[in-house]
């Protein structure tokens, strides 16, 4: 199940241009499948990643790391 629209007019792709988009698209599959068995985290941040993000708020007081 593909969201591109169909390639008539162009020129078909190589092989290995085709095995990355296939590499791919086996990617985003994995991610969503772990992302749905992720246990639900309890008393964690609310909002943005704070490790990612790089600020850590606890009852009012900003740390950066």
């Amino acid at each position: 199940m593909s969201d591109q629209p169909p390639v008539s007019d162009q020129k078909p792709l190589p092989p290995a241009a085709q095995r990355a988009l296939a590499e791919a698209e086996e990617r985003r599959r994995a991610a969503a499948a772990h992302a749905k068995a992720a246990p639900k985290e309890l008393q964690g941040p609310k909002g943005p990643e704070p490790t990612r993000y790089g600020d850590w708020e606890r009852k009012g007081i900003a740390s950066d790391f």
